[in-house]
């Protein structure tokens, strides 16, 4: 790929003299050692920053979300431990859209749900637009030809005109089915869950050329697809949002030592929803790369530099980090290309988990966009973590619902860890993970109740671990992602000593019939006495033994 051979070229990579000089025996030029970082991030490390954002919200109307002073009180707070631990932080500010949902009725299949309906799960999408003020009553519902509705070919000879669309969740992102729904003339577009639980979908940032979007499980979409088969069926749909425009804030922090030319980044969401405090989503990310912040500036110089992101907006479509990229891609190429990878953290405590890794190799899950290359290395970095100690994991989707999306778009490597949202637990999940069958990864999630009551601190230790382990681990050698090799320090070539002149034992040296009387350091000596004996001649005598050593280092790279 461009970046990888764009960075091979300026730094030499794969020259000789890189290479004889780690062949001669060199080594890294600065390197943590990644069991001591993992030593030294703890639970209780990672706890006590769990509890001050926990406070923060108890003390700000419950909540951390963007626009608040809960937000601001939680970007203080990681500011604080930064600075502490020698780092300076900056603000990236940006502007982001809130949205409220001020009323919501859908009649489907004979029942209705409301904003007061308890545990409904017909559940608005983050960034829809609203119906008309008198609402959208008794549409058509209808279905595209191929489940998803991605594009216009997976619509085929479907009309959709005035009809409210079902699709299936899976293969493009819920922006692409909504726009895809709309071109095929639908006014609205309800997307049903591809396994079972509600489905809490986002557009992401708002657009006009949105049509309202309504998230349902799995079964209720089949039933829907199922009561279509045998006649016509309607819809009632009424949404009314607000959208206000709040200014907001991403951090960024990064290690003092280390190649700024290639940067290994870190990144977890700061914000919550405004129903809790959002402890686990997504305090638990956020408070996770803190601790690992902390703990890798205690480790001296790094080999690469690391930088850490605590965004803002996710919950609202993934903003703030859309954002960081997009303002690098637009003023500062240079320096995304020089990302050698990206790592994702966004609810590592959930308390019915899953240890799961994101599918780059897409063994399990196709993703959405293309995957750059170097991300199957770095899932390969935390799959051969958790292999190494015993410990199972599963994949999880790259389906862009969290804060690499960008980054992959991009074209930067990408992975990291999750422990589970409103996907509901199988009995093959429970047999690996223990927990509960039949009921979500994270009951709590985006309520009142995702608070540090629930934090699962078996689940936080464990994703940890390989938090801190792997970031270690590519602080001195990202080789493996991009083929960037560590600098290194060629161990220095011992002194030489001058050897004397080997004695003839008969004939004179050399000549015909002579013999050598030569032990030890003469031995050398002796075995390239030809050779020597013609540079000797020419003034450089040393120069034939000491080129061997680099010759072989580079045979032994090849």
């Amino acid at each position: 790929m461009k970046r990888s051979q764009r960075r091979l070229a300026a730094f030499g990579i794969g020259s000789g003299v890189v290479l004889a000089a780690a062949g001669a025996g060199g080594s890294a030029a600065f390197a943590v050692d990644p069991a001591d970082l993992e030593s030294r991030v703890t639970v209780e490390g990672v706890y006590a920053h769990l509890e001050a954002l926990q406070a923060i919200a108890d003390a700000n109307d419950g909540n951390r979300a963007i626009g608040t002073s809960g937000y601001e009180a939680s970007g203080a707070y990681i500011e604080e431990v930064l600075t502490a631990a020698g780092y300076s932080p900056v603000r990236q500010e940006f502007q982001a859209t809130s949205q409220s949902i001020d009323a919501f009725s859908i009649t489907l299949l004979g029942t209705t749900q409301n904003l007061d309906t308890v545990d409904g799960d017909r559940i608005p999408m983050e960034g829809t637009t609203a119906t008309p003020e008198a609402g959208i009553v008794g549409a058509e519902l209808v279905a595209p030809a191929t489940a998803t509705g991605c594009n216009v070919d997976e619509w085929g000879d479907v009309d959709a005109t005035g009809k409210v669309a079902v699709v299936s969740r899976g293969i493009c992102s819920f922006a692409e089915k909504d726009l895809a729904a709309a071109a095929a003339g639908a006014v609205a577009v309800l997307v049903y869950n591809s396994e079972e639980g509600p489905l809490n979908g986002t557009l992401g940032e708002q657009l006009p050329e949105y049509i309202p979007a309504v998230g349902l499980t799995q079964a209720e979409g089949q039933a829907v697809l199922a009561a279509l088969a045998e006649g016509p069926q309607t819809v009632d749909l009424q949404l009314q949002e607000t959208t206000t425009s709040v200014d907001t804030f991403n951090i960024i922090a990064e290690t003092s030592t280390g190649r700024a030319d290639n940067t290994v980044m870190l990144g977890a969401h700061l914000d919550s929803v405004p129903e809790g405090a959002g402890i686990n989503d997504n305090g638990s990310g956020s408070a996770a790369i803190l601790e690992t912040a902390v703990q890798l500036a205690a480790s001296g110089e790094l080999n690469n530099q690391v930088r850490f992101a605590w965004w803002g907006a996710e919950e609202v479509g993934l903003v703030g980090s859309t954002h960081y990229v997009e303002d690098l891609a637009e003023n500062d190429p240079a320096e995304l290309d020089e990302i050698a990878t990206y790592l994702n953290f966004d609810m590592v405590a959930s308390p019915n988990y899953v240890i799961s890794v994101y599918d780059a190799d897409q063994s399990t899950f196709e993703a959405p966009v293309e995957v750059p290359e170097g991300s199957i290395a770095t899932e390969k970095a935390f799959t051969d973590y958790f292999d190494a100690g015993g410990q199972p994991w599963i994949d999880t989707a790259f389906d862009a619902r969290s804060d690499y999306d960008a980054f992959i778009t991009y074209g930067v490597p990408a992975s990291g860890l999750f422990t589970g949202a409103d996907d509901v637990k199988t009995a093959e999940q429970v047999a690996l993970f223990g927990g509960t069958e039949g009921i979500i990864q994270d009951p709590n999630y985006h309520t009142a109740g995702d608070d540090i009551s629930n934090v699962n601190t078996e689940a936080l230790g464990i994703m940890i671990g390989a938090i801190a382990s792997v970031t270690g681990s590519l602080a001195n050698d990202t080789s493996a992602i991009n083929g960037v090799l560590p600098p290194v320090v060629p161990t220095p070539d011992p002194t030489v000593t001058p050897t004397p002149t080997p004695t003839p034992t008969t004939g004179p040296a050399g000549g015909p019939g002579g013999e050598l009387a030569a032990t030890g350091a003469n031995a050398e000596a002796l075995n390239l006495l030809p050779l020597a004996t013609l540079v000797l001649a020419a003034g450089v005598a040393l120069v034939a033994v000491r080129m061997r050593r680099p010759t072989q280092a580079v045979a032994d790279q090849e």
